[in-house]
């Protein structure tokens, strides 16, 4: 576009030099023709045949420059279509750029709000304690799942505190982290673990005979989505809580994860 627009003010300076050169040039022949004829009327003409080639060489420019004029104006109207179209090109290209410009703007707002969306799916955290009076939980003949009632956070739902098990809602990267917490009896332990989808991952033990006893573990796991988290208490141990909230359970999602990301591992 730039270099288009020198080419135009560079024709129109070379129209502008050669109209002048012209007008010059018809006025110096105009002035050679006076003084042509005031000569003649002081000194009659002899046949010459270099006058007469003269005359015609003279004539032939004078009929020549005509046409040149009209060239002219035949090249400045075709100088000034060209300004009115760039003119215009420039209008059109001026639209399409808002126009997309409106585009990108309408695309990001669309992203942006789409990552609040996914921000918020990732938003999945929660703390709970086991019982907030004092009392004991077990022993039991079988495995059983502790409910952590007394609920902290809960950020997404994830965790239900009526049966205990927290359910992922995403795949993804998660971390999580239980304690426990006996009095000193030699006959009950304290020994729960974190189960995935009814496998036991790891295990939290404490006995000892005269004195209280706690222990913590953590894990981090890869779930699917629908995949189920809990604590289960073994059968044949116990556990003692208060107003201290000594057993908790809690979880957070550290990270989704995508298809790729599970092959790259």
């Amino acid at each position: 576009m730039k270099g288009l627009l020198c080419f135009l003010l560079l024709l129109e300076t070379f129209v502008f030099v050669v109209q002048q050169k012209l007008d010059r040039g018809l006025g110096e022949n105009e002035i050679r023709q006076q003084l042509g004829n005031e000569d003649r009327r002081q000194n009659p003409p002899q046949i010459d045949t270099r006058s007469d080639a003269s005359a015609d060489s003279q004539s032939y420019c004078h009929l020549s420059f005509p046409d040149i004029h009209a060239a002219l104006r035949e090249l400045t109207a075709t100088v000034t279509e060209l300004k009115v179209n760039i003119r215009a090109l420039e209008t059109q290209l001026e639209e399409e750029l808002n126009k997309k410009t409106d585009e990108i703007s309408n695309i990001t707002l669309s992203q942006v709000e789409e990552l609040r969306k996914e921000n918020r799916d990732r938003e999945i955290a929660f703390s709970a304690a086991l019982m907030d009076s004092k009392g004991t939980v077990g022993p039991y003949t079988t495995d059983t799942i502790l409910t952590y009632k007394v609920v902290f956070t809960n950020i997404g739902n994830a965790y239900n505190p009526i049966t205990g098990i927290f359910t992922a809602p995403l795949k993804g990267v998660y971390m999580f982290n239980f304690s426990v917490f006996g009095k000193g009896d030699a006959s009950v332990p304290s020994t729960a673990s974190i189960v995935k989808n009814g496998e036991r991952v790891v295990v939290a033990h404490g006995h000892q005979d005269l004195y209280s006893v706690n222990s913590s573990k953590g894990v981090v796991l890869i779930l699917e989505v629908g995949d189920v988290v809990y604590v289960s208490l073994w059968s044949g141990r116990a556990l003692f809580d208060e107003t201290h909230k000594h057993n908790t359970f809690s979880g957070h999602l550290l990270f989704p994860l995508r298809e790729q990301d599970l092959c790259r591992m």
